[in-house]
């Protein structure tokens, strides 16, 4: 027959391994979300009301992590195409768009401005009208491979003055 102490230590140690057990078990699925799209979100965002051809997204991407990642890709259902893209001198003394290579690296603790006129998600092909006071779903693919879905304010906008329809995607 067992003691009342040896009862006693016996549902302690059973305890402290259950314990020890859910530590670990939590750990290792802290683990498993640090990735890119878990450190990562995307403030301030909209896209630009378009009937169809060529429109953009724009915000700010924020990483709360303690490492850089990199905004690789992004896509969305109503455009045949989704790209990162920039602007950049083209040689002859203007400004031209282009896709940007190797993404965007927003730096660990920090921000990169994503905004009309500078670097955006370019949305080519779109087979859908996006209309002001819609959302746009987007989703948003890192270099680690993990990805995440935010949803986009559609607005007016004629700000910088962006001809997309212009953009052969080159």
């Amino acid at each position: 027959m067992m003691t009342t102490n040896r009862i006693r230590r016996s549902l302690l140690a059973a305890a402290a391994t259950v314990g020890l057990a859910a530590a670990v078990v939590g750990c290792s699925a802290d683990t498993d979300r640090a990735d890119a799209a878990s450190s990562v979100t995307l403030t301030d965002s909209w896209a630009k009301a378009a009937d169809g051809g060529m429109t953009a997204a724009f915000g700010t991407l924020v990483n709360d992590g303690d490492t850089p990642i990199t905004l690789t890709a992004a896509g969305a259902d109503v455009a045949g195409r989704v790209e990162l893209h920039e602007m950049a001198p083209d040689g002859a003394g203007s400004m031209s768009m282009r896709q940007k290579e190797g993404g965007f690296e927003v730096p660990a603790h920090g921000e990169r401005v994503l905004e009309p006129g500078g670097e955006h998600v370019m949305l080519m092909d779109v087979t859908t009208p996006l209309r002001a006071g819609d959302a746009l779903a987007l989703t948003l693919t890192f270099a680690d491979g993990s990805s995440t879905a935010v949803e986009v304010p559609i607005r007016d906008f004629a700000g910088a003055q962006e001809n997309y329809s212009e953009h052969t995607g080159e």
